[in-house]
């Protein structure tokens, strides 16, 4: 009977051991959705340019760093002007540049740039430069393409 009552009494006190919570995350799932990501972003970043579609001409000179998007008026092989993606008449650009400069809060020394068409004539785009200079933009950058080969 004394045995007993010792198996009893131990039997009480004894409890079953629980295992120690895991704090570890699951990384596993965290790099398939990262994979995805990355994919997606790597597949729609291509078709992410913004533009007209146009033949720049070559150039040897640097590219230009900027901190935000850029004011462009491009100029396409047709003579159709247009200002950032949205085409534009050439007398209602020195309207609009006007206003972009008041909502920007930008002065003469704000750089706009200009894209033009090889197959574009002379004449037009200084007819469009004209209207930059008239609407208070003195820095005008020409854009060109990076020239290919040697020489």
């Amino acid at each position: 009977m004394a045995g007993s009552l010792v198996k009893a009494a131990s039997a009480g006190r004894q409890r079953r051991r629980r295992r120690a919570v895991m704090s570890d995350i699951n990384v596993t799932p965290f790099v398939d959705v990262m994979l995805v990501l990355l994919i997606v972003f790597m597949v729609s970043a291509p078709l992410l340019t913004v533009g007209v579609p146009l033949e720049l001409p070559q150039s040897r000179a640097k590219s230009l760093d900027q901190d935000r998007r850029p004011l462009t008026v491009s100029v396409n092989g047709t003579g159709e002007v247009f200002l950032q993606d949205s085409q534009i008449a050439v007398e209602d650009l020195v309207p609009k540049l006007k206003a972009i400069i008041e909502a920007r809060g930008g002065g003469p020394d704000e750089r706009i740039f200009v894209r033009g068409d090889r197959r574009v004539d002379y004449g037009t785009m200084m007819r469009v430069m004209g209207r930059l200079s008239e609407a208070g933009y003195h820095r005008v950058a020409l854009v060109t393409e990076i020239e290919q080969g040697g020489g």
